[in-house]
């Protein structure tokens, strides 16, 4: 079974897909992100139901309007899902909302322990897991490695921004439609909000000061804009602000890209054989500016279980199924090593196999490098890298980030974003109670 047959059929069952190819005891409903690992989940479904009598329907989503449906399914007690895909921000705040089932029972066999301690806790809450990651990411520079020797240059393992600017001026080729770089311009606190703020980091910004102040009036917000908007006018795709991950993926598999930074579980899309430039793709950590802090992010796809949903049992059997050790080699014996859910377990970099894997320790280093309670240069009060882990971010951050896309459409100016953020973001904290 490959990936590609996969992705066909997906892509043919619109966006809710019903697995009904075995008899059925029951049905459970999982709404989820159309992306490759997603799809490719949705591809082994029939063995679940095989195995276990639980028909799955999916409901496939583009990843901004999958937030807006889970989210507004949760806090409503819709009940249309009895799984979700969620993340680090949405897991510990529901969580202790008492809107998801605890997963404190998973079987032995489930190895609990084996989930990398970075995603288990950031998808804790007060030490009890609350969604189980099907795979973990960070961020990493992905980039042409012909194209890179063309320029004269070579990557660092460490890269600066200066140099990925520079890097990225040398390998335009606007004759040729090739973008030095291509990156997230795209509205959505997920989209193009996460890739900014990581961004931010490492020139020293963050979003909220010890008081619960926006901060977007500093110095370092107007650094961060100035020098993404600059260098993608300069070396970016044309309609780089709707530009998210999946859009930047079909670009720099078509060979369109020399450098693309984003999540580290897209290693195996851009070496796989949807990629044109398969055997010319390098990698290196997400660049920095000196501060301290890198602009890589930390994050899972996870599956969690609405309270309330009358199909509790079968859900955390589908759970414990799709994020197992089983999974796993199960996508490996029929699509390679390189294809697995990466990020999640321990014992996947402790496997020999996987270790072979050109991109598996960038991943890891990566993971590793990213700390959600110190992420900032200078002390901020919330948690998160690419967010902040309180509940009023999503709506907060959504509305930036159209200012700062509709900024990079040349629509206002960066000054008239970042005014607005301000203004947005501080009005917002006010009528939540922290100002």
């Amino acid at each position: 079974m490959s990936f590609k047959r996969n992705l066909r059929a997906a892509t043919a069952m619109s966006l809710i897909t019903a697995t009904s190819a075995f008899a059925q005891d029951t049905t459970i409903t999982i709404a989820t992100v159309n992306n490759g690992d997603m799809i490719r989940m949705q591809g082994y479904t029939d063995q679940f139901t095989a195995e276990t009598g639980i028909g799955v329907e999916w409901v496939t989503l583009e990843e901004n309007v999958l937030r807006q449906r889970v989210t507004t399914d949760i806090t409503t007690n819709g009940g249309q899902f009895d799984i979700m895909t969620i993340g680090m921000y949405e897991t510990p705040i529901w969580g202790a909302n008492g809107w998801l089932v605890p997963l404190d029972d998973l079987s032995a066999e489930y190895d609990v322990d084996d989930i990398l301690p970075a995603m288990a806790g950031g998808l804790s809450h007060e030490g009890t897991l609350y969604a189980a990651p099907f795979y973990g990411e960070s961020s990493m520079i992905m980039y042409r490695t012909d194209l890179m020797e063309a320029a004269g240059m070579e990557m660092p393992d460490a890269p600066t921004w200066d140099f990925i600017r520079d890097a990225a001026a040398a390998m335009t080729d606007r004759d040729a439609d090739i973008n030095g770089i291509c990156l997230r311009g795209k509205a959505g606190w997920g989209e193009g909000g996460a890739f900014i703020t990581a961004m931010s980091n490492s020139f020293g910004a963050r979003w909220f000061d010890e008081g619960w102040n926006a901060t977007f009036d500093g110095e370092a917000w107007a650094n961060t804009l100035t020098f993404f908007k600059g260098m993608m006018d300069e070396s970016g795709p044309a309609g780089y602000a709707t530009n998210g991950f999946n859009e930047n993926l079909s670009l720099f598999n078509q060979g369109k890209c020399g450098m693309w930074i984003d999540a580290t579980v897209a290693a195996s899309f851009v070496t796989g054989d949807d990629s044109t430039v398969a055997d010319s793709v390098g990698f290196a950590l997400a660049p920095d500016n000196g501060l301290g802090k890198r602009s890589n992010w930390l994050w899972a796809w996870a599956l969690g279980i609405p309270a309330g949903t009358a199909q509790e049992a079968e859900a955390k059997q589908f759970i414990e199924w799709a994020t197992s050790k089983e999974y796993i080699e199960l996508v490996a014996e029929n699509e390679g090593w390189a294809n697995v859910p990466p990020g999640a377990r321990t014992s996947l970099y402790e496997n020999p196999n996987y270790q072979s894997v050109p991109f598996a320790q960038m991943t890891l280093d990566s993971i590793l490098s990213a700390d959600p309670n110190d992420s900032t240069v200078e002390p901020s009060p919330y948690v998160g890298v690419q967010f902040a882990a309180i509940p009023e971010f999503a709506g907060i951050a959504t509305e930036v980030s159209q200012e700062f896309s509709a900024a990079y459409a040349g629509q206002q100016t960066v000054e008239e974003a970042l005014e607005k953020a301000q203004a947005i973001t501080n009005e917002a904290m006010e009528a939540a109670g922290y100002r």
